[in-house]
């Protein structure tokens, strides 16, 4: 899948490995996300675009680390009630 801004994804490696994050920005081989909590809008964490797996699921929540706190939340949620 396209890495593109807004879309959320998923860490493949790392001590980060399993968590979901919201790309702000892509470069060349290199993501920048942001979980809202830990990785904020202000302090993005660099990943590579190998580490990252696209979940297909897209948020115009980009403004506001609550928001991408919610997003993030909602994305969890629809995996547990399947």
């Amino acid at each position: 899948m396209e890495m593109k801004r807004g879309c959320l994804a998923k860490s493949l490696a790392g001590h980060d490995k399993d968590e979901i994050y919201v790309i702000l920005s892509v470069d060349a081989n290199v993501a920048y996300v942001a979980d809202g909590r830990l990785k904020t809008i202000s302090a993005p964490k660099k990943k590579k675009c190998k580490h990252l797996q696209g979940i297909g699921v897209f948020t115009e929540a980009l403004d506001r680390d609550e928001e991408i706190k919610r997003a993030i939340k909602e994305y969890k949620l629809s995996l547990v009630s399947k």
